[in-house]
């Protein structure tokens, strides 16, 4: 059985982008809408916070050191340290404030993944961007809503992406060596009384793990699409999951206070909080972004 403990216990307002990083071995992860960018040592406790000027819905791991991430105005590069500075990197130039970046990372060859959403989550004006260390920022899907779900297999050969209001999560062709993707499926359908699809993870044999946002739950699914588990938490918006710890054997799952009521969230004081998982079946560690 897999028992659902609180790793830290805070108040996010939408808790995401859980990424564990393979050499300083702690979790990073935002809150989108406070905005910040987290450091959570599991070991110690320890849980530092870095102010964000924007909204910040993504990032990945660069290989010469900080952040890549996707924001409200575009892509930015983020050093942390000694101070935070940002450069951005792409810019949206969209006349429609409301959209901004939301889920993403970097993949296997070493390129960002960003996709954008729309505050009021009713039009098809989003899309899934690729960001490649050379500069070039290429649109790489349209039509999408609320772009979420973004993961790869562990051979590199399948890019799993989600529209979080259409229910669908696809299956692609992902070509390594050039970024390019074909061969467009369905990969699973969601029932909207189950829940929304929100973010993924990829575990060592293939398998698919997404939070079922406003579902109380996680599930895994197999490689064919068939449903494998569902865990559930004490939370009613899990928004996205991780693989961490010195074995990638611990599914670190962000949760959400935003948008509910009071009422709501005094039936889940651990609404917001960080939730870890303990699985049998490790996650790959999460690439670099550069080559």
């Amino acid at each position: 059985m897999n028992e659902v403990k609180c790793a830290l216990q805070t108040q996010a307002l939408v808790g995401e982008c859980p990424r564990w990083h393979p050499t300083e071995q702690v979790l990073y992860w935002v809150d989108i809408y406070e905005p910040s960018l987290n450091r959570f040592d599991p070991q110690t406790g320890e849980n530092r916070k870095w102010a964000m000027p924007e909204r910040i819905g993504c990032f990945g791991f660069r290989r010469g050191g900080g952040l890549i991430a996707g924001m409200q105005s575009g892509i930015f590069m983020l050093d942390l340290e000694p101070e935070l500075r940002l450069s951005r990197v792409f810019d949206f130039e969209l006349a429609n404030p409301e959209i901004r970046f939301n889920d993403g990372r970097v993949d296997p060859g070493g390129r960002f993944w960003a996709g954008s959403n729309i505050e009021s989550m009713d039009k098809r004006v989003n899309a899934l961007f690729r960001y490649d260390p050379d500069g070039s920022c290429t649109r790489m899907v349209d039509g999408l809503i609320c772009s979420n779900g973004l993961a790869f297999s562990p051979d590199g050969k399948t890019m799993y992406h989600s529209d979080s209001r259409q229910d669908y999560v696809w299956a692609w062709d992902f070509d390594q060596a050039s970024g390019a993707i074909a061969n467009q499926r369905v990969f699973l359908q969601i029932d909207i009384q189950e829940g929304r699809p929100d973010g993924a993870a990829v575990d060592a044999q293939g398998y698919y793990w997404i939070c079922h946002v406003g579902g109380w739950h996680v599930a895994r699914y197999a490689p064919d699409g068939a449903i494998d588990r569902v865990i559930g938490v004490k939370a009613q918006r899990p928004t996205m999951c991780a693989f961490g710890g010195p074995d990638l054997k611990t599914l670190f799952v962000t949760t959400a206070r935003f948008p509910l009521s009071d009422s709501a969230l005094r039936k889940q004081p651990l609404a917001g909080s960080i939730l870890s998982i303990e699985v049998d079946v490790p996650g790959i560690p999460e690439p670099f972004f550069g080559s």
